[in-house]
């Protein structure tokens, strides 16, 4: 009976961890970028879709940056773990570009949520042989925006 008493505490022990709550990390809120854009997750759906905006901060061409739409879709299933993986489309709102991300939410180590992104950018082109230029890839750190109360 003494070798089956750590046994019991160990296996009560990992039991009682799992039911032990993780910081989870949401999508939806203000978040701003390496670059200084900021990006709103305004609503999400039962099915992980969602909605927002987004603000770049760098543009390739010289006209007015304005606010553009975003849609996506967060990791569906029961399998989350509190730091799902994501993508959504901008399709800026002044040029003749669109933009996907893809990515994950991460808890770092003090308990902040950072989106780790990458991303490819398609810009229009006016003919086949110019397509090896039209698409440019990179990558972004979000971390979320507090607002100021």
């Amino acid at each position: 009976m003494v070798q089956v008493s750590p046994f019991l505490l160990v296996l009560f022990l990992a039991l009682g961890a799992h039911g032990l709550s993780a910081k989870k990390c949401f999508l939806t809120g203000h978040w701003v970028n390496d670059l200084g854009s900021n990006m709103t997750i305004t609503s999400m759906n039962a099915n992980g879709d969602f909605t927002g905006s987004y603000h770049t901060a760098v543009t390739a061409t010289s006209n007015e940056i304005k606010v553009s739409p975003l849609q996506g879709s967060r990791q569906r299933g029961t399998n989350l773990k509190g730091q799902p993986t994501f993508g959504f489309t901008v399709n800026w709102s002044f040029s003749d570009s669109i933009t996907v991300f893809t990515g994950q939410c991460f808890m770092d180590d003090e308990g902040k949520e950072v989106l780790r992104t990458m991303w490819l950018l398609r810009s229009h082109v006016d003919d086949i042989k110019s397509d090896w230029k039209a698409t440019r890839v990179g990558t972004n750190v979000f971390t979320r925006l507090q607002q100021h109360q």
